[in-house]
């Protein structure tokens, strides 16, 4: 398995343990809301269940947004090779590896470190199109392109 196989691997694990972590909330917060519905409380219920509400809306759109990027995540082949970094790609700068997918952050996967960004994220509008050998500057930092998807360690 080559190490982009392997980030987008990792990539997905997370996402799929991230959507099941918030279905488990969502369904605790459901049961939550059915058993504060038996209460007679009064203003204390009314509140109680309002916040419940928030609490399992806010859920579902997190919930969204995820299986959004799980969507995207298995768009990727990760047998596609590119020289230049676009959506899909894993690229190794001086200053770290980047997963150019979608934005879940810093992600440890046995011996790989990474992270994983959007082509909408400024470092990735930045790394957009730019091939190996490339410099480019965000916020003072300066990153030189190293490698595109064919990452060594």
């Amino acid at each position: 398995m080559t190490i982009k196989e392997e980030i987008c691997k990792a990539s997905q694990q997370l996402l799929a343990s991230r959507i099941e972590h918030l279905k488990l909330k969502a369904a605790d917060l459901f049961n939550s809301a059915a058993n504060e519905t038996k209460s007679t409380a009064g203003d204390k219920h009314e509140t109680a269940l309002a916040l419940l509400q928030i609490e399992q809306e806010n859920t579902r759109q997190q919930l969204r947004v995820l299986e959004e990027q799980q969507v995207l995540l298995e768009k990727i082949d990760p047998q596609i090779h590119t020289n230049e970094v676009r959506f899909g790609t894993v690229v190794q700068t001086t200053k770290g590896i980047y997963f150019i997918s979608c934005a879940l952050g810093k992600v440890v996967f046995e011996n790989i470190s990474f992270t994983a960004i959007s082509l909408q994220s400024p470092l990735g509008m930045a790394l957009a199109g730019k091939k190996k050998g490339a410099d480019i500057s965000i916020n003072g930092n300066l990153h030189e392109i190293i490698a595109i998807d064919m990452i060594n360690f």
